[in-house]
């Protein structure tokens, strides 16, 4: 016979160099992917935070340029590129000089031979100058520029002065000292006044376009009015908006009177005091013509706007914003025409203002005393000048002017809005359009909206799951939980496709259904539980354990059809909506729950959301908390059976606390799944950014305000940061609700677990 070895052969156990290599290999490969992985995350982060960053950042300033041309600035305009001011002193010449080169060019003003000018005012936004003279007349002229561009690249920049029509005033006697015009293109208005002290007058004009089949049509005076009656003392500011329409007037005791000018004529609509009796040291318009800003003597300054009270009352100034104070002096302004930005300070200090988020973006010193100042169309320049000439150009980078923490996160009070409120509103119509970038009322929309969806889902997948894992036949189990996990793959896209075109269709006129619904159906399951619980044992076990559902099912059935009929009963008796005009009664729920509450009935809401998030959140939850049940060791359960406990207090006592902590964990993925659904948040609610609870009304969420705005925000815009804000903002929730619940569940665990 062959000798048997002792021991087995060595070479059994030796590996391929082939195979030791692919380890080798496979063991680096999945380390360099973890490190991938972890990188990859920490540069996604690095690419979101670096997109946010800029908007925290205040302006930065410095000087670009300076001019000596010795001429007094009475008046100072600029280009749009901010490379060639002008200086006008009421003579008959305006000197245009160029930064780069300092080369001067003077251009006549024609038809102001044998004239003196008596009273100045500048318009940055239409470049016009408007003119008072000694001999009673008004008019003005404006200063155009054209770019234009040679072979070598090289671009020059041509000024042109274009006079416009004279009027000549009725009222009052003496010269103009004191002027203002106002341009929206379709109305003018020109406020002048006339001599000093007691003597002096106001007059009014209103200038209409005479428009003609060929040309561009001329301007001709429409109506005078002299408004020195209406006022309660001599005028110190004039001040005419840029739309043409509104006057402002501030007297030496303190008041601010208001005059419209329309189609209906010219009318005094206000009265208000600012700063109790002390005369404004400063009042001037800001972009849009809708606000002004006010400084006292003292340095106290205020932001005024039109806005009404309420729905039926009518536009009027009112306080909106206090500014930080300025130094004691004479008080420089100089108004964007591009935002809500301004140029202010009171002696060689200026700051650089936002008026929507009443922020300072820069405070500094200047090394000349400011005669006075204006900023580029742009907002990329600011040139100051001085009473001798003297003229300096700064540079602003501040891309992000309307960001901020409190425009981000605090109550602003918007142009035209009757109080401080938080607002998203991104884009307008109109150039003066005020963005509102508060990401309060998406936090609240999406916090409302997954509020909604656990509220309907969280109750269904729990009990779901307590259903299966405790009392459901394992042959029928096996069906039911695949199925429900398939649930969880539908597209979102088409669940918010069914919620918009279909579910919220019918649920919109059928709400005392569901509202029925929603009561009978779980009363008639607790109520069929408790019948069954008192029938005979008997004939209960004729039952296999875990079948009783099919008892139950046909009564739930019926309650709910019961319920659905009933609406249309209910809505006739309970929601009767009576139009005011006729008097006749209509039973509509649609009509009747915004009469009874005074809030917004709308198709797409948040109920419709409730629904349909919670079916795509139900197998979520209900997947990893049936785990979690069915997990709990059988032999705990078997123990609480053998004492006598029955199958309920068996879940009751042992197996909802042994698996809490798994519970928790689903439910949190729940919120996660919720809070950072898109599409569903898109087509299901009207995407209305709003801050109510209202179940027939919808909400815009961060994740859906990202989906529907990115494409469309200008890279590096301030819209376009700020969404990305939206971005690090969902992130902070979700990370800081799983923290707390990580720990919560770590305690839970610890607090249940089986030694």
């Amino acid at each position: 016979m062959p000798e048997i070895p002792q021991h087995p052969d060595p070479k059994r156990f030796e590996v391929s160099r082939a195979t030791l290599w692919f380890d080798i290999f496979m063991g680096w490969l999945i380390r360099f992917g973890g490190i991938g992985v972890i990188l990859a995350v920490f540069g996604i982060f690095y690419f979101v935070v670096k997109e946010v960053v800029p908007l925290f950042r205040t302006a930065h300033v410095e000087v670009a340029g300076k001019i000596e041309q010795g001429t007094v600035p009475a008046v100072l305009g600029i280009d749009e590129w901010g490379e060639m001011p002008f200086l006008y002193d009421g003579g008959g010449k305006v000197v245009f000089v160029d930064f780069e080169t300092g080369a001067r060019r003077d251009i006549e003003v024609a038809g102001l031979a044998g004239t003196k000018v008596t009273a100045l005012a500048y318009d940055a936004a239409h470049h016009r100058v408007s003119l008072g003279l000694e001999d009673g007349r008004v008019g003005s002229f404006l200063v155009e520029y054209e770019k234009k561009f040679e072979a070598d690249g090289k671009s020059t920049i041509e000024p042109k002065v274009t006079l416009e029509p004279w009027f000549s005033l009725a009222n009052g006697a003496g010269p103009v000292t004191a002027v203002s015009y106002g341009d929206s293109g379709a109305g003018r208005v020109i406020v002048a006044k006339r001599g000093e002290g007691a003597a002096s007058t106001v007059s009014m004009l209103r200038l209409g376009m005479k428009r003609s089949l060929v040309g561009k049509g001329k301007l001709s005076l429409v109506e005078e009015a002299d408004i020195t009656p209406q006022l309660e003392a001599e005028a110190k500011f004039i001040r005419a908006s840029q739309n043409g329409a509104m006057v402002l007037i501030a007297c030496g005791n303190g008041g601010v009177h208001y005059f419209l000018a329309d189609a209906n004529g010219i009318s005094k609509r206000q009265s208000f005091n600012p700063f109790g009796s002390e005369p404004p040291a400063q009042m001037d318009f800001l972009f849009g013509g809708v606000s002004l800003v006010l400084t006292s003597s003292k340095g106290n300054q205020q932001q005024w706007s039109l806005y009404r009270k309420d729905e039926k009352a009518e536009r009027l100034f009112g306080k909106t914003k206090a500014f930080p104070d300025l130094a004691p002096g004479k008080v420089l302004f100089a108004a964007s025409q591009r935002n809500r930005t301004f140029l202010t300070g009171s002696g060689r200090d200026l700051s650089i203002r936002h008026s929507t988020s009443g922020a300072v973006r820069w405070e500094g010193s200047v090394d000349l005393d400011p005669a006075a100042a204006i900023l580029d169309a742009k907002g990329e320049h600011f040139v100051v000048a001085s009473a001798t000439g003297e003229a300096r150009r700064f540079s602003i980078h501040d891309p992000h002017p309307e960001a901020g923490w409190r425009a981000f996160f605090g109550k602003v009070w918007y142009e035209g809005g009757s109080g401080p409120l938080y607002q998203w509103q991104s884009t307008g119509g109109s150039d003066d359009f005020e963005p509102k970038f508060s990401m309060v009322p998406l936090i609240f929309g999406s916090l409302k909206g997954t509020a909604y969806a656990l509220l309907f889902s969280v109750p269904i997948a729990l009990l779901a799951a307590v259903f299966s894992a405790a009392f459901l036949p394992l042959e029928i189990k096996r069906v039911v939980k695949p199925v429900m996990e398939i649930m969880s793959s539908l597209p979102s896209v088409v669940l918010g496709f069914l919620a918009g075109l279909w579910l919220a269709p019918i649920l919109e006129t059928r709400v005392p259904s569901v509202m029925m619904m929603v009561v009978i159906v779980p009363l008639t399951a607790l109520l069929a539980g408790w019948l069954w619980c008192r029938l005979p044992i008997a004939f209960r076990n004729r039952f296999p354990a875990g079948c009783e559902w099919w008892v139950v099912l046909p009564f739930l059935a019926i309650a709910g059809w019961i319920g659905w009929s009933l609406g249309p009963w209910v809505e006739s008796l309970l929601f009767v909506y009576k139009d005011l005009a006729t008097g006749k009664e209509i039973a509509d729920f649609r009509l009747w729950w915004p009469q009874a509450t005074g809030i917004a009935f709308e198709q797409r809401n948040s109920m419709v959301l409730g629904f349909m998030m919670g079916f795509a959140v139900i197998p979520v939850i209900f997947t990893i908390a049936e785990d979690a049940l069915s997990n709990v060791p059988k032999s705990l359960t078997a123990a609480a059976a053998a004492l006598g406990a029955n199958r309920w207090q068996v879940v009751w006592t042992i197996m909802l606390p042994v698996a809490s902590a798994g519970i928790f964990s689903a439910l949190m993925i729940g919120f996660g799944r919720a809070v950072g659904e898109t599409m569903i948040m898109v087509m299901a609610t009207g995407n209305t950014p709003v801050t109510d609870w209202n179940i027939f009304n919808g909400m815009r969420t961060l994740s859906a305000n990202i989906a529907v705005e990115l494409p469309e925000a200008p890279v590096g815009s301030t819209h376009y940061r700020a969404l990305f804000l939206g971005a690090v903002v969902l992130f902070g929730m979700t990370f800081v609700m799983n923290t707390i619940a990580e720990l919560l569940r770590q305690r839970l665990r610890e607090r249940n677990k089986i030694v």
